[in-house]
């Protein structure tokens, strides 16, 4: 018996050995990001990760820059189950998911990894910095002021709390708002500086302060000509009609991604010299003989001071993602409603501002965008078809309820008076061909395939079955909407723009939701983007540009204005900053 016992003992750690060295070697993973499919190498040595080699991923950059971070501390700790980057869950949700997978594959379950203590990371950075500008936030509006500084011969140091440059300006579609642009003269488009101020003025019901919607009215054809010519960015040869502008004037980056205009913006300022310090939340504005003069801020657990010798400038963004700043200023926004925003967007800058007496205004206005995924909040860019006039909106009866190239805030309430909260936009093979989002957008199209957001399918009544639309009601609709493009008049909805009679199938069908996206309210500037305080008096040495000013877009923000704000303002801002003594 004795004998029996030490031989299966021997059997017992032989396998174990066996077991140890099966271990080792290099195994394979997937998981599902933002993007798509992440595709992972692990490399286990001695029962530990030696190494993690992104193989493929579709993950849009910035966010991508999560999996760098992931991977650093999956090697540093020697444990999987890490913090996943903030304003990247998807993506890091994807990547930690494929480590797992590569590792189940080892034959060691991610608690069998001995933890190890990650080595303490050493301050790369200085107690304090010298510079003539510093900008708070590493958004389009950052971007742009500190770009123009430079080109203004300051020395430039943009602060950003989270892990990738963008805010919402990397997760938007970058389309920007320019009367009398070039594409608009190639198609006979007639447009003015007076049409579009009158658009904004109207779209956001007055509200608006008027002279900083002209300033911004015109300067966004020189704004947009300066991304093009100066920064680089391309853009498409079209353009899109957004709700609420009287004519089609809203310009196209390539692709129809913010992303576009994040690397471009991204790679002209580290050209000029610009210091980007990421991961570094502002958290204090210093003031010296009454003029802002520096900013405190946060690294890695170490404070920093950050001189200003000629001004700081916030372009921090809104507080879309502010639960508790949304409600303060409009109960109505509260956390039954998702959010498309960045979660940098928390109005770190409006508040830090307002300790030194700035005037806030508009607060109360929160925007919300009509169609947007029902499960996540997220943006819908192949719902860009809308916007080329190509597609209807229906309520679960099959019925259109609303103008499809309405503002957003008007479509939007329409939108949560129908069965249960949701549209239904529909649109024909032909409208897809002509736009191209399938193409374009394709990461998102194959997606949301996939969950069953869109749905593809031969026939109408095919189509409405899969969310359960009355499809009798539906092809009512289309042939009423069809005689309206014959007729050359929308008799229901008298929809803008062009009317396009839907065709043959294949017959598309997505289902949309809104989501909160804009916060029309922030910090009082002037003309010169110079904030104000609560007296109406400017708070010497201070700025701010984009989204977390207010009062320009009033009670409700035009598709594609923002860009332009975020570009006249910043660009104002960073040349007012750099021009001080």
């Amino acid at each position: 018996m004795k004998k029996l016992m030490s031989l299966m003992l021997c059997c017992v750690l032989l396998m174990a050995a066996a077991a140890v060295a099966l271990a080792d070697g290099t195994f394979q993973g997937e998981g599902t990001g933002k993007g798509g499919t992440i595709k992972v190498e692990l490399t286990i040595e001695n029962d530990e990760i030696a190494d993690i080699a992104v193989l493929e991923h579709e993950e849009t950059p910035g966010f991508a820059d999560a999996m760098d971070t992931l991977r650093a501390a999956m090697i540093a700790t020697n444990q999987v189950d890490v913090d996943m980057v903030a304003g990247a869950t998807l993506s890091s949700t994807g990547f930690i998911e494929a480590v797992k997978d590569a590792l189940s594959k080892s034959g060691i379950a991610p608690e069998a990894l001995v933890a190890k203590e990650a080595a303490t990371q050493t301050a790369d950075r200085e107690a304090e910095y010298d510079a003539d500008v510093v900008i708070v936030g590493a958004g389009g509006a950052g971007l742009a002021a500190a770009i123009t500084a430079a080109e203004d011969g300051a020395k430039v140091i943009v602060l950003e709390k989270m892990s990738n440059v963008g805010g919402n300006t990397l997760i938007s579609g970058g389309e920007m708002a320019a009367p009398g642009n070039w594409l608009q003269e190639k198609e006979g488009i007639e447009d003015s500086v007076e049409q579009f101020c009158q658009d904004i003025l109207t779209g956001g019901d007055n509200e608006n302060d008027p002279e900083l919607v002209r300033v911004l009215a015109e300067n966004a054809l020189d704004a947009a000509t300066w991304l093009r010519d100066d920064v680089g960015v391309e853009f498409e040869d079209y353009m899109l009609f957004f709700g609420g502008h009287s004519v089609k004037r809203s310009l196209v980056p390539k692709n129809a991604s913010g992303v576009e205009l994040i690397e471009k913006l991204t790679a002209r300022a580290e050209a000029l010299g610009v210091v980007i310090h990421k991961n570094t939340p502002a958290v204090k504005l210093v003031t010296e003989d009454g003029k802002v003069a520096a900013v405190k801020a946060e690294y890695n657990g170490q404070e920093i001071t950050y001189h200003a010798a000629k001004g700081v400038i916030l372009a921090t963004g809104g507080f879309g993602s502010n639960l508790e700043m949304r409600k303060a200023n409009n109960p109505d926004m509260d956390e039954k409603i998702l959010s498309t925003n960045s979660v940098g967007s928390t109005g770190d800058g409006i508040i830090m501002a307002q300790e030194l007496g700035a005037q806030t205004v508009d607060m109360q206005y929160i925007q919300t965008y009509p169609t947007c995924d029902p499960e996540t909040g997220t943006l819908l860019y192949v719902g860009d078809v809308r916007l080329e006039g190509r597609a209807i909106l229906v309520n679960l009866e099959g019925k259109r309820f609303v103008e499809e190239l309405e503002r957003r805030d008007v479509i939007s309430l329409a939108v949560t008076e129908q069965t249960g909260g949701v549209s239904y936009m529909f649109w024909d093979e032909a409208s897809m061909q002509a736009s191209g989002v399938n193409a374009s957008h394709k990461q998102e199209y194959d997606n949301l395939i996939e969950r069953g957001i869109l749905v593809k399918a031969d026939t109408v009544e095919e189509a409405c079955a899969h969310f359960g639309i009355d499809a009798v009601e539906m092809q009512a609709t289309i042939d009423r909407y069809n005689q309206y493009c014959q007729d050359g008049k929308d008799l229901e909805f008298n929809k803008r723009g062009d009317l396009i009679a839907f065709t043959d199938g294949p017959y598309y069908i997505m289902k949309t939701t809104p989501a909160i996206h804009h916060t029309m309210g922030g910090l009082k500037i002037n003309t010169e983007a110079q904030v104000v305080d609560t007296d109406g008096n400017v708070i010497p040495g201070l700025y701010a540009a984009g989204e977390v000013t207010g009062d320009i877009h009033g009670t409700n923000r035009l598709g594609s204005d923002a860009i332009a704000d975020i570009t006249v303002y910043g660009r104002i801002a960073g040349h007012n900053a750099a021009a001080q003594e």
